[in-house]
């Protein structure tokens, strides 16, 4: 399968330190590799409603939650791109993520043996040096990755809080570089490890 990069990008400002690097990231994946592009900001999902224990689950194919399904579905990496907002990923992000559980379970496309083997990464922005307090939002994507058996490429930090800001982090650009070029192993959750 041809590498197909899926970015979803969950800020709420266009053009931040998150997709900034991001960006710079991406510029060094091979020219075969197809990129698509997804601001959450431009195309909100609406507020998940958990269905899990209802029967009418339906394979949405309009409007947005459409769009972000047949993109994820289509992608053999997922990029997440989403500033630390409260130590975690943004609302946007999680309202993404949370539609996964609904993918679960809607026929005919067996979303969790689809992603299993593909490609997890995130990328953030924080203004924080410690980078530490982006815990929270690393283990969010890792155990998502984990549990769908998805590989989990880590994720690129940066710091920057004014618009620009991550530019002038020498040590994120140099990660930037060569990010996407690592070889991805299989998530684990953290009692796994052991």
């Amino acid at each position: 399968m041809t590498r197909r990069f899926l970015f979803v990008l969950g800020s709420s400002r266009s053009d931040g330190n998150t997709e900034l690097l991001t960006r710079r990231a991406a510029e060094q994946l091979p020219e075969d590799v197809e990129q698509q592009w997804i601001d959450l900001s431009a195309h909100p999902l609406p507020d998940f409603e958990d269905l899990r224990h209802d029967s009418d689950h339906v394979r949405p194919t309009q409007g947005n939650v459409a769009l972000l399904l047949d993109a994820t579905l289509a992608a053999t990496d997922v990029v997440i791109a989403s500033p630390l907002y409260w130590y975690s990923v943004s609302a946007p992000v999680k309202r993404y993520l949370d539609y996964w559980s609904g993918w679960l379970r809607t026929p005919g496309i067996d979303f969790k043996a689809t992603m299993a083997g593909r490609t997890l990464w995130g990328v953030t922005a924080l203004a924080h040096d410690e980078q530490e307090v982006a815990d929270p939002l690393v283990g969010t994507l890792s155990n998502s990755a984990a549990y769908m058996k998805m590989r989990f490429g880590g994720v690129l930090l940066g710091n920057g809080s004014k618009p620009g800001d991550v530019l002038a982090d020498a040590e994120a650009l140099t990660r930037a570089k060569t990010f996407f070029a690592q070889e991805a192993p299989l998530a684990r959750f953290p009692y796994e490890n052991d």
